[in-house]
């Protein structure tokens, strides 16, 4: 090794010219609360347990969203619907427990693409943060839409899926 390599003054330079090219370089950080971030129309953000047009629960608890979610995020529990609740859940079998793990998500979209009843849906909005684990357990009472703020997830819905709801002499659809 010559001196010059020995003391290391080629790749302090290197450093040096590396660091004065960054600095005229364009920012690639974001100030968040006063600029926010312009996201894809296909993003996949919190998930959403979407009702019917009569304010029920679409989700029937058929478990086909867990089953198809690759991070086994997603648990359930059955119930029977009891004679006076029928305002409340579409079919009689409903899930009287929902819940999905945010932190093992990886909000591919599997699960709202093996919901036979349209009943979840990624949003584009933000997972909140928390202190706790616990905290990113999100049950019915994160996961429900309310029935007087709506949630449109209209941007999600594939033009085949839409024109397939027209048609009204399909089950699905009544």
């Amino acid at each position: 090794m010559s001196l010059l390599e020995k003391v290391y003054l080629p790749a302090v330079l290197g450093g040096i010219i590396i660091t004065i090219k960054h600095l005229f370089r364009r920012k690639s950080t974001i100030r968040y609360p006063e600029k926010v971030r312009e996201f894809s129309a296909v993003w996949r953000g919190q998930h959403v347990l979407k009702r019917d047009d009569k304010g029920a629960e679409r989700c029937t608890a058929c478990g086909l969203c867990a089953v198809a979610c690759p991070a086994e995020a997603i648990t359930m529990t059955a119930a029977e619907r009891t004679k006076g609740e029928e305002h409340l859940y579409r079919e009689e079998k409903y899930a009287a427990v929902y819940e999905i793990n945010m932190l093992r998500c990886i909000f591919c979209g599997l699960c709202e693409e093996a919901c036979p009843k349209e009943a979840i849906f990624l949003t584009d909005r933000l997972v909140n943060t928390d202190f706790t684990r616990e905290g990113f357990i999100y049950g019915k009472d994160k996961l429900v839409e309310p029935e007087d703020k709506r949630i449109d997830v209209t941007k999600r819905q594939t033009r085949e899926v839409l024109e397939f709801k027209k048609v009204k002499q399909l089950s699905h659809n009544r």
